[in-house]
């Protein structure tokens, strides 16, 4: 993977499995800092007690292989990619992966039920009101 290859983004959003506790997001999110680190990936990780919404940037190959480990991952269920395509800009070059708890399910949820492009503005007007630890 080298630096040339076009930046490219995908927005997914899941759920939790049910026989995982919330605590077990610490852990994913530092195993996922350590291996995005490698591989050039920065993104943002919002988790409200049970569901994700995540959106990834970096190299193309390595954001596409990211999210595939991602589908096969048993810790998420109801994974579905929301929004795909190439980037012109980093987002999130400021971190790795940041991570937000979302105050109540009601935000996730609006973005849960949103589809594609409409989806990924929904979540990125909502960046300012989460509490991100990078």
């Amino acid at each position: 993977m080298t630096d040339e290859q076009p930046l490219h983004e995908i927005f997914y959003c899941s759920v939790l499995a049910q026989d995982l506790p919330a605590n077990a997001v610490g852990a994913i999110v530092s195993q996922a800092r350590a291996r995005n680190s490698e591989r050039k990936i920065t993104g943002l990780l919002v988790f409200d007690g049970m569901r994700f919404c995540q959106h990834l940037e970096g190299p193309r190959d390595a954001v596409k292989a990211l999210m595939r480990s991602i589908e096969r991952d048993l810790r998420h269920t109801e994974v579905r990619l929301v929004h795909e395509g190439p980037l012109e800009l980093r987002r999130y070059s400021g971190f790795g992966l940041g991570l937000a708890e979302s105050e109540g399910p009601d935000l996730m949820a609006g973005v849960h039920a949103l589809e594609g492009e409409a989806a990924l503005k929904h979540f990125l007007a909502l960046r300012s009101s989460f509490d991100i630890s990078g």
